[in-house]
């Protein structure tokens, strides 16, 4: 009886489960729009610093089209118009960048792109497109979420770069204008609302205290390394404190008690 009583119960529920998951196509697409449109234009903020720290048109464009990863890009460029040594500023845009590889490692999964199209498919994986596809539902509107993000952004980027980086030409000294701020604002922009836990914003604190503290010992981009440590150092802090709680409980306890 017992197993009789069950089946239905549990012939109802993946129904029941896959109807409340469906999502219209258009909400999707517009949802990507969205994204892809108002990230997209910021690009013109990239040209402009580019072209202010010294790069040419062909280089600004060139970083835009093979590097696509907007946080990478303006540590790049900061750092070069800092001073810093391009090997130092290529690292720390390589170790901004690096966190591609991990998104990478969820969509492959929840895509399920074919073989011949994932080295095209991970050129788009970044922070924008992965957080408009984990947000879908199901697969296929995963896929559509995560082409048109990466399509509209990867096309409007590029553009807004290319018409940055001419307009920054046509004004000539970037910095008398004040536009040398615009990349670390529109950076400062992007990642402040990634900040939702008390834990990421005491990293973020911490990296920033130590970027601002090693400006003035270490050369241009090195102190940008070195911020990176913070999040590793919240961490350990954090699981040390949990380990004191838990071990606290755990002498609490009366004899006999479960956890």
């Amino acid at each position: 009886m017992a197993e009789q009583t069950a089946s239905p119960q549990n012939t109802r529920a993946p129904r029941a489960q896959g109807a409340g998951m469906e999502k219209p196509d258009g909400a999707v697409v517009r949802d990507a729009l969205g994204v892809g449109i108002a990230v997209g234009l910021s690009g013109f903020a990239f040209g402009v610093t580019s072209a202010g720290s010294g790069l040419t048109l062909l280089q600004t464009c060139a970083l835009s089209l093979l590097v696509f990863t907007g946080a990478s890009q303006f540590a790049l460029v900061g750092a070069l118009a800092a001073g810093g040594n391009p090997y130092t500023a290529a690292a720390g845009a390589f170790f901004l960048g690096i966190r591609n590889a991990f998104y990478g490692l969820r969509l492959s999964q929840l895509l399920a792109v074919p073989r011949f199209l994932r080295p095209l498919a991970a050129h788009w994986v970044i922070d924008e497109t992965t957080a408009v596809t984990l947000a879908q539902p199901a697969r296929r509107a995963a896929r559509i979420g995560f082409t048109v993000t990466g399509l509209t952004l990867y096309v409007l980027w590029n553009l807004t770069t290319l018409v940055g980086a001419l307009g920054a030409e046509a004004l000539g000294d970037t910095d008398a204008w004040g536009l040398d701020a615009a990349g670390p604002a529109v950076f400062l922009a992007l990642l402040a609302p990634m900040l939702k836990s008390t834990t990421e914003r005491v990293a973020a604190g911490l990296a920033i205290l130590l970027a601002l503290g090693l400006l003035p010992l270490l050369p241009a981009g090195a102190p940008v390394l070195v911020s990176a440590l913070a999040a590793p150092l919240v961490l350990f802090l954090k699981g040390r404190d949990k380990s004191a709680t838990d071990d606290t409980a755990t002498e609490g306890a009366q004899p006999g008690e479960g956890r």
